[in-house]
């Protein structure tokens, strides 16, 4: 199935029914009077997240959505029915957002079963049973039913994730997340392997947690530069980060420095984060290059890095340990930024 997670959609909530003018007209009864009833209400638009979907393309190839108009009143005081709310399912995750300059963000589908009404359907007009008085016996009058909401959205879906990689092209973000998980994330031996964010859930000692994987950045990635710095919006909501990079690489500390310039010219919060250096593909590199390599990420740093390799699988058991232990200080719906770790001097562990 092809990944989207930004659409565009035009919505129109349901117009209300009209009201009716008639008159009660039966053998034997003189005075009949009006009885037309009043129109129904529209439907509503409401979106609902679902469960076991994580892609926009429905929206691909349906933009327009319109609810149930409501019927109109009928003679002898009956009211029409209301229109059918228009139910929208979307993944877990997904934000609408206003379609103007600023995007502004109109709601946050964060949870299964969670429902948001989006546009409401307009009122049922009233027939002319309702303006009947002492003064006016025979009404004609009846209001049309109001109109329903009408505007677009955009539908962006950022994937709920506990854990996020990030790393450069080619830094084994892939070949760890098919490591640790059932993924089977797409591997090659060129740069922008993964052209779309990949999950998978992880288990270790009993507990499980998601990990997710985006493609890579390059220098200039918030300019544009190779795929752009879009799909980062899908570890904003991750609560920690493996910054993995390639250790067999000429120079693994300008690596570590290309992606954190990256986040932090992307912004919401991602520089801020709790997040742990791994250096992957440890098994390319002599024993004497990894120690070097990781005394100058600790000296850039200020931090130990964890040495693994997704081949052999050496070093993932303690990386999984020291994830796990981070998770436990962050939990889910803490602040963007709160520390996860403390270091070796007892003083709060600080991002990278």
């Amino acid at each position: 199935m092809m990944f989207l997670d930004q659409a565009k959609i035009h919505l129109r909530s349901g117009w209300g029914g009209d009201g009716c003018v008639s008159f009660r007209r039966e053998k034997f009864i003189e005075f009949g009077g009006p009885d037309g009833g009043d129109g129904g209400r529209g439907g509503d638009i409401v979106f609902e997240g679902a469960a076991g979907l994580n892609t926009l393309i429905d929206f691909r190839y349906r933009q327009h959505f319109r609810a149930q108009r409501g019927q109109h009143g009928m003679g002898r005081d009956r009211t029409g029915a209301a229109g059918a709310d228009l139910v929208i399912p979307v993944p877990v995750g997904t934000e609408i957002l206003a379609d103007d300059a600023a995007r502004t963000l109109i709601a946050d589908v964060t949870e299964v079963g969670q429902r948001v009404v989006l546009a409401r359907g307009g009122a049922g007009g009233r027939g002319n049973a309702f303006f009947k008085s002492a003064t006016n016996r025979a009404p004609r009058q009846f209001q049309k039913g109001a109109p329903g909401e009408e505007f677009s959205v955009w539908l962006r879906l950022k994937l709920l994730a506990d854990a996020g990689l990030v790393g450069l092209p080619n830094a084994g973000k892939s070949s760890l997340l098919n490591a640790l998980s059932n993924a089977r994330a797409k591997v090659g031996a060129y740069t922008f392997t993964t052209l779309r964010p990949q999950l998978g859930v992880v288990s270790h000692r009993g507990r499980e947690f998601v990990l997710a994987d985006i493609p890579g950045l390059i220098e200039g990635a918030a300019r544009g530069a190779g795929i752009g710095d879009r799909f980062l919006g899908h570890v904003e909501r991750c609560r920690l980060l493996l910054h993995l990079v390639d250790v067999s690489a000429a120079d693994p500390v300008a690596h570590w420095r290309t992606v954190r310039t990256e986040l932090e010219a992307y912004g919401a919060g991602l520089a801020d984060k709790p997040a742990l250096l791994i250096l992957s593909k440890a098994d390319l590199a002599d024993p004497e290059w990894l120690a070097a390599t990781s005394a100058r990420m600790r000296a850039a740093t200020g931090h130990e890095p964890l040495a693994i390799s997704a081949a052999n699988r050496a070093g993932l058991a303690p990386m999984l340990d020291r994830v796990l232990a981070c998770l436990d200080l962050v939990p889910a719906g803490a602040a963007e930024g709160a520390d996860a770790e403390p270091d070796a001097t007892g003083a709060p562990w600080s991002p990278l």
